[in-house]
């Protein structure tokens, strides 16, 4: 991906919802590899490698494999999708992602029977990302997703937005975008994707299990411990707005969750 300009079709699954100022996504970032102020992931990755880069699919599947960035690229078309973006701090963004169904690898690696949940990881890079030795939270980052979750095709594999290669700062160069669930379930500058059995390990449910869940699906029903999520501030706005059920997506992904205790399975 030597070339910043990427070329995508547009999406029927997009937001018809105002894209946030490219200068606002890619300033204001959770990326705790980098530091834990919204400004640290901008400045500090700056220098971060992307390149060469590889993801390995392990687990339960038939294919596992070890994929460069061109071999990642020709897995499926491009697609611009406009997301709504939600962070659990109660701010959202809308984004105009570039990337693939996540379903679309996932067929590839061709799991087994036994595979009910992908496991996610991130990089991590002490001589790269030293200030995440001050973030209080376990590296490397990983997280997860119940299968059919992962296969439901609002779940993006993202290597770009506003029709360039993702910057460093915002998970460059392959991230997950799940845009239904809080924003720390999009795991970024993901390395390692592998097929378990058992619901895996998360990162920010291991720091914080009575606040971060493992499904983490938006819900303005289910305050955070400190902080409500009743509403949320987009970003760059004034007035807060209220949040909405599954961050506006229950129409599509409401039937995944049937016959679930939302509170209980937060």
């Amino acid at each position: 991906m030597a070339n910043s300009k990427l070329n995508a079709v547009k999406s029927p699954f997009s937001t018809t919802e105002k894209p946030t100022p490219y200068e606002g996504v890619t300033s204001y970032n959770n990326f705790y590899e980098f530091g834990t102020a919204k400004s640290d992931p901008a400045h500090n990755a700056k220098n971060f490698r992307t390149i060469p880069w590889t993801v390995a699919i392990e687990g339960a599947v038939s294919k596992p494999q070890l994929l460069d960035l061109d071999s990642i690229l020709k897995i499926a078309p491009l697609e611009e999708r406009i997301y709504r973006h939600r962070c659990v701090e109660a701010w959202s963004i809308v984004v105009p992602w570039i990337g693939f169904p996540l379903n679309a690898l996932i067929k590839a690696a061709n799991p087994l029977s036994s595979a009910k949940y992908v496991a996610f990881q991130s990089l991590y890079d002490p001589k790269q990302m030293p200030q995440g030795r001050y973030a209080g939270i376990q590296f490397p980052y990983v997280e997860g997703l119940r299968i059919d979750e992962a296969m439901h095709p609002l779940a993006l594999l993202c290597v770009g937005l506003y029709g360039e290669v993702l910057p460093n700062q915002n998970g460059a160069p392959i991230r997950l975008v799940v845009p239904w669930k809080y924003g720390f379930k999009s795991i970024k500058s993901i390395v390692k994707i592998r097929f378990v059995e058992k619901q895996p390990p998360t990162t920010w449910n291991i720091a914080g299990p009575s606040e971060y869940g493992f499904y983490s699906n938006v819900n303005p029903e289910v305050d955070h411990p400190r902080w409500s999520q009743a509403k949320e501030r987009r970003l760059g706005e004034f007035l807060k707005r209220p949040t909405l059920k599954f961050n506006g997506y229950a129409d599509q992904v409401a039937g995944l969750y049937a016959g679930m205790d939302l509170r209980k399975n937060f």
